[in-house]
C-alpha cells in the first residue's frame, strides 16, 4: 500500500499535497461504493429466490452499509494520505461525527426492523382486530418516541465533539442552565405532545382504525405520529389533531372495546299506525341484508307528541361503515313499506271544524224567543 502511494505521489508530484490527499480519500470512498454496489447485486441475484428475507434486509440496511464502507475506506487511507495536520485533524473530526451518525442510523434501522418483525403477527384487515390495533398503536407510538430520543442523543453527542458548541450538546443531555430553560420553554408544545403520545400508547384511548367523532366530524384514526394524529374523515378529507387533544378534551370513540356497533333509525308515524306490522317488516329487512351481524334488531315507541308518535329501530353491524350503510338501507326499506303498504301511517294534522259564533248566537236568540212565556201565549 505504501509503495502504491509513493508511486502515486511521484506521478502527481506537480499537484499540491493537500489536493492529492483529498483525492485519495474521495477515491477510496468511490471504490467502497463501487464494491458495495457489485456485492449487493451479486447477493441479491444469488439469494433472491431462496431467501427473499435476506434481500429485504439488504434493502433496509443499504444506507448504513454504504456509510460504514465509506468510513472503513477513509480509516484505511487517512493515515497514509499526504495531508497537513490541520486538514488531517478536520477530516478526523468529520470521521468521528460520521461514526456517531452511523451508530444512530443503525439504531434507528434496528428499531424499525424489530417493530416490523413484531407486527408481522398482527393483521388489521380482519373484522375482529382489537388486539392487532392495540399492538400496532403501541408499537408505532413507542417507535417514534424512540426515534426522537435517538436523534437527540446522536445530535447532542456530535455537538459535544465541537468545542465552540459543546455547551449546547451538554444542554440537550442535562437540560440545565439558561439555554436549557429557553429550549425547554420553546419546545413545550413538542414535549407535551410527546408525553401525550406515551400516555396514549399506555392507556390507549384511541388506536389505529378506531372510529371516532372529533369536532363534530366522523372518521377513522389513520396514523398516530410522534406529535399529532391523522384522522381520515368519511369524505376522504384528513383532519390533523395534536396528540394532547386526546388527553385534554372529550371525544367519541365508537370502537373502543369492540368493532360492532348498534345503529339507530328514527321514524315519525301517525297514532293510527299498526306498529307490529312495521316491526315485522324491520325484522324481515335486516334478515335480508348482508350488513346485519345477527345480534340486535328491535323496534320501540319512544315518544308520543301531539302530532305523531316516534319509533326507534335498533340494528347492529360488525363495523362502523357497515352500521352506517345498514341504517341507510333499512331506513329506505321502511319508508318504502310505509308508502306502499301503510299510507295511513304518515303523520297528519287533525283539526275540529265548528260553525261560526254568529250562527250559534242566532240559534240561541230564536230558541230564547220560542221558549219565552209571551211567545207561548201568542202561539196559543
Amino acid at each position: 500500500m505504501e509503495d502504491l502511494l509513493s508511486k502515486v505521489e511521484q506521478a502527481f508530484d506537480w499537484v499540491p499535497q493537500w489536493l492529492v490527499g483529498l483525492g485519495l480519500v474521495v477515491g477510496a470512498i468511490a471504490v467502497a461504493l463501487f464494491v458495495y454496489g457489485i456485492a449487493a447485486r451479486i447477493i441479491k441475484r444469488a439469494l433472491r429466490m431462496r431467501w427473499p428475507a435476506v434481500t429485504l434486509l439488504l434493502q433496509r440496511v443499504s444506507g448504513p452499509a454504504r456509510l460504514a464502507l465509506c468510513l472503513v475506506a477513509e480509516a484505511l487511507v487517512l493515515p497514509l494520505a499526504p495531508l497537513n495536520d490541520v486538514l488531517r485533524e478536520q477530516l478526523r473530526h468529520f470521521f468521528i461525527v460520521a461514526v456517531i451518525a452511523l451508530i444512530g442510523w443503525i439504531t434507528v434501522r434496528a428499531v424499525d426492523m424489530g417493530a416490523a418483525r413484531y407486527l408481522q403477527r398482527f393483521r388489521l384487515d380482519t373484522d375482529e382486530n382489537f388486539l392487532a390495533r392495540k399492538q400496532v398503536t403501541q408499537v408505532r407510538v413507542f417507535k417514534r418516541v424512540i426515534h426522537i430520543l435517538i436523534v437527540i442523543i446522536a445530535v447532542s453527542t456530535a455537538l459535544m465533539t465541537f468545542e465552540s458548541v459543546k455547551q449546547y450538546g451538554v444542554s440537550l443531555f442535562a437540560s440545565a442552565g439558561a439555554a436549557g430553560l429557553i429550549v425547554g420553554l420553546a419546545a413545550r408544545p413538542l414535549l407535551s405532545n410527546l408525553i401525550a403520545g406515551v400516555q396514549i400508547a399506555i392507556t390507549q384511548p384511541i388506536r389505529i382504525e378506531d372510529a371516532v367523532i372529533i369536532e363534530n366530524e366522523w372518521g377513522w384514526i389513520e396514523d398516530i405520529a410522534s406529535t399529532y394524529v391523522v384522522v381520515r374523515l368519511w369524505d376522504w378529507r384528513r383532519m390533523v389533531v395534536p396528540l394532547s387533544y386526546f388527553i385534554e378534551r372529550p371525544f367519541q370513540n365508537w370502537t373502543r372495546d369492540t368493532q360492532s356497533l348498534i345503529g339507530t333509525i328514527t321514524l315519525h308515524v301517525d297514532y293510527c299506525t299498526d306498529v307490529s306490522r312495521i316491526r315485522q317488516r324491520l325484522e324481515q329487512a335486516v334478515r335480508e341484508s348482508k350488513l346485519w351481524d345477527g345480534a340486535v334488531v328491535n323496534l320501540q315507541v319512544i315518544e308520543a307528541s301531539p302530532r305523531a308518535i316516534e319509533l326507534r329501530a335498533l340494528v347492529s353491524a360488525s363495523s362502523a361503515p357497515q352500521s352506517w350503510d345498514l341504517r341507510c338501507e333499512i331506513r329506505e326499506k321502511l319508508l318504502t313499506f310505509i308508502r306502499e303498504e301503510m299510507p295511513e301511517a304518515f303523520p297528519r294534522e287533525r283539526a275540529m271544524i265548528s260553525p261560526r259564533l254568529a250562527d250559534f248566537s242566532d240559534t240561541f236568540e230564536h230558541g230564547d224567543k220560542r221558549s219565552s212565556p209571551m211567545a207561548a201565549r201568542a202561539h196559543g
